[in-house]
């Protein structure tokens, strides 16, 4: 596969594991624009391997983690939002996700890249895993620490095989 119908095929999934990643549209684009263009010049090596997506995701996800700790990066998170919805203008179930979307990016950077892998790419523990670069066990235990805090959060009662 070359590089340009790569791109074609994946790049619009890409962008949208970025969105999930950093929670905003506009450095979501910037984010996969970075990374395919670190990508286009190791592409032959990329193009070689047994499933070179899992190799970009991964290049998508270090990416995220780094330009966190830039020093250039002088964003700063805030609770208050201008544009945020007022419970009786939207369908409540928009307004549940977007509350529950907020939780989500609130979580550590690990935690939210397995939820996202899981739950929005439809991923299996294995691919998370060569993704992230850890072990099965692993991104299962950020899986349920992330869900644990996440019902929590909301006051969602604990499942059985849950642990408080």
């Amino acid at each position: 596969m070359t590089f340009e119908e790569y791109v074609g095929s994946r790049g619009p999934a890409l962008i949208r594991l970025a969105r999930l990643l950093t929670g905003d549209e506009h450095r979501a684009e910037d984010l996969t624009q970075e990374v395919l263009a670190r990508a286009y010049l190791r592409w032959r090596k990329i193009a070689g391997l047994d499933r070179p997506d899992v190799y970009v995701r991964r290049m998508l996800v270090n990416a995220n983690a780094s330009w966190w700790r830039r020093r250039s990066n002088r964003e700063l998170a805030t609770d208050t939002f201008a544009d945020r919805p007022v419970r009786g203008r939207l369908d409540e179930d928009a307004v549940e996700r977007d509350e529950l979307w907020r939780l989500i990016l609130g979580l550590p950077d690990r935690q939210r890249a397995v939820l996202v892998l899981r739950y929005y790419e439809d991923l299996d523990d294995p691919t998370i895993a060569q993704i992230l670069d850890c072990s099965p066990v692993t991104v299962r235990t950020h899986a349920m620490r992330a869900l644990a805090h996440l019902r929590e959060r909301v006051g969602a009662p604990m499942t059985h095989g849950s642990r408080p």
